[in-house]
């Protein structure tokens, strides 16, 4: 989504890797060597943080849930302006956080999430899910299963648990780390 930001704040909070492209996007022919000497990101993910530093961008810190870095920001650099870019089905952590805490920050929507709902006709032994809108768009056209859920972290796991108790969730916040859930849960039975 286009959006201007503002050239007086240097902290930039990104909770996916969405919200990092969306961020360099609105700065598209302005000299990469510039942005990297003006901004410093704060971000959820180690995907996410590893894109921003394979562009070459400072990340100064990057924690697993938006909530983690929220207070992990009201307790470091509080008295920094910040700049979140968030999606429109964004959570509300770190808004809260923020204004529970004084910290000033300057929102923008940088993306849009939007559902891609696919009917299935098979049942599966488990289903993976790697957001909360994943789990909402599954539902548009499916039912949940009794089959077991597994879910990359508790943010979506949380989304999951409104449907089943069957639910497994990743040690780490990572693709990788789904998948070694599903492979132990299946070798156990």
């Amino acid at each position: 989504m286009d959006f201007e930001i503002p050239r007086n704040t240097e902290h930039v909070i990104v909770t996916s890797k969405n919200g990092a492209k969306s961020f360099l996007k609105a700065f598209e022919g302005i000299s990469k060597s510039t942005l990297k000497e003006t901004f410093k990101f704060y971000c959820v993910g180690e995907k996410t943080r590893r894109f921003l530093e394979e562009s070459g961008f400072p990340v100064v810190e990057t924690d697993s849930s938006a909530s983690e870095l929220g207070h992990l920001i009201i307790s470091k650099y509080k008295t920094n302006r910040f700049i979140f870019i968030s999606g429109n089905w964004r959570r509300d952590e770190i808004p809260n956080l923020f204004s529970k805490n004084n910290v000033q920050y300057q929102e923008f929507q940088g993306y849009m999430t939007s559902f891609n709902p696919k009917a299935f006709d098979t049942e599966f032994d488990g289903y993976l899910f790697y957001s909360p809108s994943g789990i909402k768009s599954f539902l548009e056209s499916n039912k949940i299963p009794h089959h077991p859920l597994f879910c990359i972290g508790e943010t979506t796991a949380k989304e999951a648990r409104k449907q089943s108790k069957n639910i497994i969730v990743a040690n780490q916040p990572t693709v990788e780390n789904v998948l070694v859930q599903v492979v132990k849960h299946f070798k156990r039975i």
